[in-house]
């Protein structure tokens, strides 16, 4: 029987203004620099959704740096939950 390992995983959804102010690009370079794995998105209301996955103190920065992102992002809201996710070799953006 082979066991499955699971790694610490988060899903966050960000509001307010991160689409068109490098919100994507910048949360995965912050991701990369963090050694998480996962991916980044518009949603089409405007918001951005990222499922970041890695050690639990590394989520715990990523979390902190969504409420800042990029220098133009203006955030209103981060909410983060856990989540399960099949496990990716890099962070993208989608």
């Amino acid at each position: 029987m082979t066991q499955t390992i699971r790694v610490p995983c988060i899903r966050c959804l960000v509001s307010g203004r991160v689409q068109g102010v490098y919100y994507r690009a910048t949360t995965r370079r912050e991701a990369e620099a963090l050694g998480l794995t996962g991916w980044v998105s518009n949603l089409p209301d405007g918001r951005v959704e990222l499922v970041a996955m890695g050690a639990e103190h590394a989520l715990r920065q990523l979390q902190d740096w969504l409420w800042q992102g990029p220098p133009n992002a203006q955030v209103t809201g981060v909410r983060c939950e856990h989540a399960e996710h099949e496990p990716l070799p890099r962070f993208e953006v989608r």
